[in-house]
Order: structure tokens, then C-alpha cells, then sequence
């Protein structure tokens, strides 16, 4: 039984930072405007950043290149490819035919990552991939355990499987969608997608006798946000999914917080470690626990069991302001006395704050105590994130170590 690539999403040089430090193999982020999330791609001096804090901690970068493009857009795809190539990323992800050939010519040392986007449902298809150049395929979010398995047992040895098992799951195929084209203008298949699968629909019907007059659909709260899916959540299914050899475990969210990503990189950095450490004692329940206190818009494990599960859909709302936890700082500088962190939420004395600490399931409990200002040095009851780099002193457990992160437990009012 091998051990397979925990991969995480990365929208910033400091993302990549917390996903490595909480247990990514990988992360994977977008190249200039020439990805599916233009808004968190990275520049070419960041990616080289990136590029050398992986090989400094022997991870690996994945550069997405996955845009479906126009004839227009393939000098700026050569060109990237080439800068992609020398600064040494491991794979590029790509979903284009046109887009792999012109990486196979202008970045010959970097591995070919076939993009969920490409919608690969079956063997062949995989196949046909990799007799053109592909080093993994990820496959497309639709696929159930049975179909994944049997792709699993006869698929060529040396051709990796990537699936994801966490995160936000799009209305369209596998993310394919044109929706925001539709109603915005921003083009989905081209990095600028709206979300409007996220949107509060009023729904009208109108009646045949009575043209022009538009009467809303009462509802009870269901059928509101009538687009929107509940986010992937497979930790229940990590033991058979590592049985079954899948080469790589992937996360969705290069537009989440830091936060976001020490929670779920850690929840499933240690279940697999743990259940690959030992079987009979291993519980996902302790790992949803962590997940619960993400930022999520409720949990499905969309087809991965059943492929007639209409259950996927969250009628509700966002589901996102039900969750009890908020990021609460970051430590900056981590000493024997009066630590440094850097505020992102109201932090005030009699708060519960959790500090998430790698390679460790459960948080370390931290009740604040006292505060004392970062300038003065004098003792305060509470702070407020007022500015981009405010800073609070803290006593922190001797555990703790730069970069941690650490969650506040909301409080009624601030819900």
C-alpha cells in the first residue's frame, strides 16, 4: 500500500507556505491570466518563490495552465510555457489538446497533468491521454468509487491518477459551464467565471392567460439558491480510496484563506498518515470534527456512491455562516514570553481560541488570558483587525511555532 500526494490549493506565495507547513506534498496555482481563477493567479516572481521554497522542503509545485484557448491566446501560452520550463515546475495541468502540444514543445522538462476540466470519465479516454504525453490524469469530479476502480486496476502502471476529495463542486460538468458568459460576460472557460451558481434566485412563473404578469414562487426556504451545490467532502472514504492506489488526493480553493487551508490540509494530512499507521484504531469522525470548523457551504460526497444522489444540491442558503470558527491570527514571531501575531479577527480577553498545529489531530486550546498592544506593550482587552498588518502580544503554548495559525470561536454576537 503506497501513500499518496496530498495536494493543495495555493492563490498566494503565502498560501503555498501554509499548505506546506500542514502537510501538502504538493500545491498546485494558477499562471498569470492563463488559469480558471484569474483573480488569485500568481506573477512569475512569485511562482519562482514558490518554485524554491518547494525544492528547499523537497515539495512540488503544479502550475495551471488550463484555460480552453483561443488562437489569440497562444502567444501568451508559448511564452509561459517557456518561463514555466525554466523556472522548474513539476507539472503544468492542462485541459487543451492545442494547449499540450505546445507545452510538449516549449516545456519538454515538465510533466503533463490532464485537467478535471478535460472531463475524463473512462480508461480509454485516459489512455489516449497518455500515449500523448500525459504523466496524470486527474479525473473528472462525476466519477463514482466503481468507475475510479476499474480505471485504478487497468490503467498503464506508470500513468498517475489524480481525484479530488475535498471542496467546492461547480453546477457544470466537471466545471465546464458557460452560465457567467450568459449572464455576466465573464468567461468560465477562460479563468473570469461570476459564480452565479452561488446567486439568491427569485423565481417567477407566469400565468398563460395573463401575459406580462410575472408572480414570484412562494417557497419555504428551499429552492433559493436552486444552482448552488454542497461542497465534496470524502474523509469517510480515505481508507478505500488509499486501498485503491489513487497516486494523488486533491483539495479545491486557491481562492481560500489561509486559515481554510491549515484546517483541511491538516484534517486530511493526518487521516491519511494515521490510517496508513494504523487501520483498526482509525476514526473519520475526528477528522470531520476539524473539517466541521472550515468554512463550507455543507458537505455531500457528491457521486462518489451513488451516481443517482440528489441529495448534492444546498437548497438553504450558503451554509457558510453556520460555522462556529473564524480565523483568528497568525503567530509572527513565536518567543518564550509575549509572542506577535498578526490579527485577522476581533481577538478580546475571555475568547477560546484553537491554535492548529501540524502533524497533530486535534488543536491546541488556548484561552485568552490576556493581550497586551504590540506598540505600547500594555496590557488591552481586545483588538480589532483595523489595518492590513495589525499585530497583538500574546502568551502562547510552548507548542507553538511561526506561521501557525489559530482560530477564534465566534461568539453569539459576532455570528
Amino acid at each position: 500500500m503506497k501513500k499518496p500526494e496530498l495536494l493543495a490549493p495555493a492563490g498566494s506565495y503565502e498560501r503555498a507556505r501554509i499548505a506546506y507547513l500542514y502537510g501538502a506534498d504538493a500545491i498546485y496555482a494558477g499562471t498569470a491570466d492563463l488559469s480558471l481563477r484569474t483573480r488569485v493567479n500568481i506573477d512569475n516572481d512569485d511562482f519562482v518563490k514558490i518554485v524554491n521554497l518547494a525544492k528547499h522542503l523537497d515539495k512540488k509545485v503544479f502550475a495551471a495552465l488550463n484555460i480552453y484557448a483561443f488562437d489569440a491566446d497562444y502567444h501568451k501560452v508559448k511564452t509561459q510555457a517557456k518561463i514555466l520550463n525554466d523556472m522548474g515546475v513539476d507539472a503544468v495541468i492542462l485541459s487543451d489538446g492545442g494547449v499540450l502540444e505546445t507545452v510538449k514543445e516549449y516545456a519538454p522538462n515538465v510533466d503533463i497533468h490532464i485537467s478535471t476540466q478535460a472531463n475524463t470519465v473512462s480508461l480509454e479516454t485516459s489512455k489516449f491521454w497518455y500515449k500523448n504525453g500525459a504523466k496524470r490524469i486527474i479525473l473528472a469530479r462525476e466519477m463514482s468509487r466503481d468507475k475510479i476502480k476499474y480505471i485504478m486496476e487497468n490503467k498503464p502502471e506508470d500513468l498517475e491518477m489524480e481525484m479530488f476529495i475535498h471542496g467546492a463542486v461547480c453546477v457544470g460538468y466537471s466545471g465546464r459551464c458557460i452560465l457567467s458568459n450568459y449572464l455576466t460576460g465573464r468567461a468560465s472557460n477562460q479563468g473570469d467565471c461570476a459564480q452565479p451558481c452561488r446567486w439568491n434566485y427569485n423565481v417567477y412563473i407566469e400565468e398563460k392567460n395573463t401575459p406580462g404578469k410575472l408572480m414570484p414562487v412562494e417557497e419555504d426556504g428551499r429552492g433559493t439558491y436552486i444552482l448552488s451545490a454542497k461542497d465534496l467532502c470524502l474523509i469517510h472514504r480515505i481508507p478505500e480510496i488509499i486501498e485503491m492506489g489513487v497516486e494523488s488526493l486533491k483539495i479545491e480553493g486557491r481562492l481560500k484563506t489561509e486559515y481554510y487551508l491549515a484546517t483541511v490540509v491538516n484534517a486530511y494530512r493526518n487521516a491519511i498518515d494515521e490510517y496508513i499507521a494504523d487501520k483498526a484504531s482509525w476514526n473519520a469522525e475526528t477528522y470531520q470534527t476539524e473539517l466541521d470548523k472550515a468554512m463550507s457551504r455543507n458537505y455531500s460526497e457528491l457521486f462518489y456512491d451513488r451516481e443517482d444522489n440528489k441529495e448534492i444540491q444546498n437548497y438553504d442558503d450558503d451554509g457558510r455562516s453556520t460555522v462556529p470558527y473564524e480565523y483568528g491570527a497568525k503567530v509572527l514571531e513565536k518567543t518564550d514570553d509575549l509572542s506577535v501575531l498578526e490579527v485577522r479577527n476581533k481577538i478580546a480577553v475571555g475568547d477560546v481560541m484553537e491554535m492548529i498545529v501540524p502533524n497533530q489531530t486535534l488543536p491546541e486550546v488556548i484561552p485568552v488570558t490576556d493581550l497586551y498592544d504590540y506598540e505600547t506593550k500594555e496590557r488591552i482587552d481586545v483588538v480589532n483587525p483595523g489595518k492590513a498588518d495589525q499585530k497583538v502580544l500574546m502568551r502562547l503554548p510552548e507548542v507553538a511555532e511561526n506561521n501557525f495559525v489559530i482560530r477564534r470561536r465566534k461568539s453569539v454576537s459576532s455570528k
